[in-house]
């Protein structure tokens, strides 16, 4: 659970909106109504306060005395002062103070808000702003009420996966596994003895039974990704597993019962792929009983910067040295159309780390096309080179 308290916190319902499309529990309300917690699971605080350097101690501790006398694990402090941003992890974590001036031009206030959401969220929910996001999961939220099958499909990198875990996690199966199996990453032959299992001695090297991952989901939930990329031959028995719900292990003849529900994800035109002949018509149908769509990063601007905060924070060694991201660089990132989705997004915010001096992060930090650093270091090396063949 976590608490806001919204007495002196200017951003209490900025941060309590950010929580609620996360789904992630909380409620905002005045520390002193507070009831004293007792629960053995994580609590966290969120305050506000306003302190310059030499008052910062003595507002920290009254707030951090409070706090132990709530019974809260964590506190979260946020000091809304002038300055550049800041970060402090303090207490072996359970403390952290971040300050920032959301009323500053200088430094994106919807990037500090999206990494306060995502620190207290500690990597709860899904990451989403923009009203095209939210469209789509409060549609999964009904759709994962239900025990249908769900195709996903759309472009690489567009959180598919992410997708699939939400279904699960809001799902009546949230309490059981959900495993994955990338369907492109496995070999033609290997591919059946994953999906169904195998009895010993059922092909060269099988020196042991496996019960395969249908049946190691049971109960639960099995992502299988990438599916166009399954062969035929193996779409026949996926097909009769979805109609009997059991499983006939590689080498054997008995068919073992097995309650899974089943989510495919694809980054083609599963129409044209049937048209084709390449994927059996049949059996999409049967998986297709719900289609899903994720979209593009260029149609959802909104995402960029929650994403960019939750990426930070991922990749962040030491919080303590976590940068804060200007309004221009901001501006920077929306500005972009994104043809890598969600993970050119990442690896630009990688590379911002590495090259920010500092706590910031600003527009000549943000490389969006690698190629510059290529002919900025390639002549030197040429030069380097013919020094030495001379």
């Amino acid at each position: 659970m976590i608490y806001i308290d919204d007495n002196a916190l200017l951003i209490a319902g900025e941060i309590a909106e950010g929580l609620r499309l996360r789904k992630v529990a909380h409620e905002v309300q005045p520390l002193e109504k507070v009831e004293k917690e007792n629960s053995r699971d994580q609590v966290t605080l969120v305050c506000g306060i306003r302190a310059n350097s030499k008052g910062l101690s003595s507002e920290v501790q009254k707030l951090t005395e409070a706090a132990v006398k709530k019974g809260m694990q964590r506190l979260v402090i946020v000091n809304q002062a002038s300055g550049k941003p800041e970060f402090q992890s303090l207490k072996h974590g359970r403390l952290k103070i971040i300050s920032a001036d959301f009323e500053s031009q200088e430094f994106s206030s919807e990037f500090i808000v999206s990494m306060i959401v995502s620190l207290i969220s500690e990597g709860q929910g899904c990451v989403i702003r923009d009203p095209a996001s939210i469209a789509l999961y409060q549609m999964a939220d009904r759709v994962a009420q239900s025990d249908v099958g769900v195709f996903i499909n759309g472009p690489t990198g567009t959180g598919k996966e992410v997708l699939s875990n939400f279904l699960h996690d809001q799902s009546k199966r949230k309490n059981e596994k959900f495993l994955a199996l990338n369907c492109a990453a496995i070999p033609d032959h290997m591919l059946e003895a994953m999906l169904f299992g195998h009895l010993k001695g059922a092909f060269t090297g099988a020196a042991s039974h496996s019960k395969g991952i249908f049946r190691a989901a049971d109960k639960g939930t099995l992502l299988l990704d990438e599916i166009s990329e399954m062969p035929l031959s193996l779409q026949a028995k996926l097909l009769r597993m979805l109609q009997e719900r059991a499983v006939t292990p590689v080498g054997g003849t008995e068919a073992i019962p097995c309650d899974v529900r089943v989510i495919a994800t694809s980054n083609r035109d599963m129409g044209l792929e049937v048209r084709e002949g390449r994927f059996r018509e049949d059996l999409y149908y049967r998986l297709n009983v719900f289609p899903l769509a994720t979209l593009p990063l260029a149609e959802r601007k909104d995402d960029i910067i929650p994403l960019s905060a939750h990426m930070l924070l991922r990749h962040s060694q030491n919080h303590d040295d976590l940068p804060f991201l200007t309004t221009a660089a901001a501006d920077q990132l929306r500005k972009h159309h994104w043809p890598g989705n969600v993970r050119e997004l990442e690896n630009v915010i990688q590379r911002a780390t590495v090259l920010s001096a500092g706590q910031t992060i600003d527009v000549p930090d943000i490389l969006i096309n690698a190629e510059p650093l290529a002919a900025q270091i390639l002549p030197g090396i040429e030069n380097q080179l013919n020094e030495l063949r001379a």
